[in-house]
């Protein structure tokens, strides 16, 4: 397996009234993280807060090019980003769920204490397959193809390339001490936006070429 360490190229926040970012997605063109009682935008050329949606908002986000897909304890809300209004809901596995993303008309979240993958079917929340991962799971995303999730364990993250048949690690990206993730989302083309739990900041790292 392949190791390097992480290289931030930009940081974005601590945001006013804005404590912890504990989930990451990207629309193509702003920025989403939840907070814990909103969802927020940010132009991720300005790095400013463009506005917030009044939704409870957990843990891991999630965007399928049209709709936000957002943990709220043990339900997933589907999110009309215009209004804020939540059209509808599913069932997490095992009541949580730390990452989530879209990919291939699914929804993957991150179990985090269980150390899996799920891939959901986003109409009902059925387990479609489960990837096994050695360490805490706090963060999912893919990548030209790629699947990656990050990890927070032992006061130490790492961003994973893992096979998605059998969840095997192909590389590894080691961020520096106290760069911790809590959410992990991709740009679609060559970055990663990283969730810095407490601290309040997205990170974005590009990935290793």
């Amino acid at each position: 397996m392949k190791t390097t360490p992480a290289h931030i190229v930009r940081e974005y926040g601590p945001f006013d009234d804005k404590p912890g970012v504990h989930g990451v997605s990207f629309d193509g063109r702003q920025l989403w993280f939840a907070s814990g009682d909103h969802l927020n935008a940010v132009d991720p050329d300005s790095g400013r807060l463009q506005r917030a949606l009044e939704v409870q908002a957990h843990a891991g986000t999630a965007f399928d090019g049209r709709y936000l897909y957002q943990i709220a304890d043990n339900r997933i809300q589907k999110i009309d980003p215009d209004t804020g209004a939540v059209l509808s809901t599913i069932p997490t596995p095992e009541d949580g769920g730390a990452g989530l993303t879209w990919a291939e008309g699914s929804l993957w979240i991150g179990q985090h204490r269980a150390r899996k993958i799920h891939r959901l079917d986003p109409e009902t929340g059925a387990i479609l397959n489960t990837i096994e991962s050695k360490r805490f799971v706090t963060g999912v995303t893919w990548l030209n193809g790629e699947l990656w999730h990050a990890t927070w364990e032992n006061d130490r993250s790492d961003l994973r390339q893992v096979d998605p048949r059998t969840g095997a690690v192909l590389q590894s990206v080691e961020m520096p001490a106290g760069a911790m993730v809590s959410g992990l989302e991709s740009d679609g083309v060559d970055r990663f936006f990283c969730g810095g739990g407490g601290s309040g900041k997205i990170r974005a790292v590009q990935r290793p070429k």
